[in-house]
């Protein structure tokens, strides 16, 4: 008889085979140098793609390299990124981590040099960055350094209860690794990916649609809703 593990690992499997078949093999948008990606990501925060990706547009449009987001003052970031929200919030959050790693560098600011290092201590030199937490960090290494990390964001975190693949409990911060610790490194990038799509088109937070949802068979969630006018 299969352990518990190997029918969590089974249980994964066909999750990713089903939402590759469902959604189709995913594609981050425009690969992002790391910093860009670091700014982007805090860009992200409390926002839609679109109001991060047109502040990001806007604050490149506006300083001609990141040193001088770095040095300009605080209210011109703030006004370059206005439409991110929490701009006040966000603007000397990025200015900071510039800081940070110019700090680091010598005066350069580049993240290059985190692909020289372990994994973990990658991580941990960005998570020690003010008001960069485990997400951003995350995207920032799979994403812009093709290193083993396994983002959560709120839709991941919420799908992934549903489902049934981390205790109900636990905590964003410590999904992070509950997931990574058990989901195959290769699955990362799609299954993070498509887990999104999941949460956004199918299982959302206040809505969901069980009877399209394409791992509803798998699903451990209590409250299904397998009619479309039920909800």
């Amino acid at each position: 008889m299969p352990d518990r593990n190997t029918k969590y690992q089974e249980k994964i499997r066909q999750i990713r085979q089903k939402l590759i078949a469902a959604f189709g093999q995913p594609e981050w948008r425009d690969p992002l140098p790391p910093v860009d990606e670091l700014v982007s990501t805090i860009l992200s925060q409390n926002t839609n793609d679109a109001n991060r990706d047109a502040a990001f547009g806007q604050l490149k449009a506006t300083f001609p390299d990141w040193e001088s987001v770095m040095k300009a003052n605080e209210d011109e970031v703030i006004e370059a990124i206005r439409i991110a929200g929490l701009a006040n919030q966000k603007g000397p959050r990025i200015q900071q981590a510039l800081r940070e790693i110019a700090d680091h560098n010598g005066g350069a600011i580049t993240l290059d040099f985190l692909k020289e290092l372990p994994l973990q201590e990658a991580r941990a030199w960005l998570l020690d960055i003010k008001g960069v937490g485990p997400k951003t960090t995350a995207i920032v290494l799979l994403f812009s350094m093709d290193m083993p990390a396994f983002p959560v964001d709120t839709h991941i975190y919420r799908v992934t209860g549903r489902i049934g693949i981390r205790p109900e409990g636990i905590s964003v911060e410590k999904t992070h690794n509950y997931l990574e610790e058990r989901f195959p490194e290769d699955f990362f990038y799609d299954l993070h990916l498509n887990l999104i799509r999941l949460g956004r088109e199918v299982c959302g937070a206040r809505k969901w649609h069980c009877y399209r949802c394409p791992v509803e068979d798998l699903c451990e969630f209590d409250q299904k809703n397998l009619e479309p006018s039920e909800v």
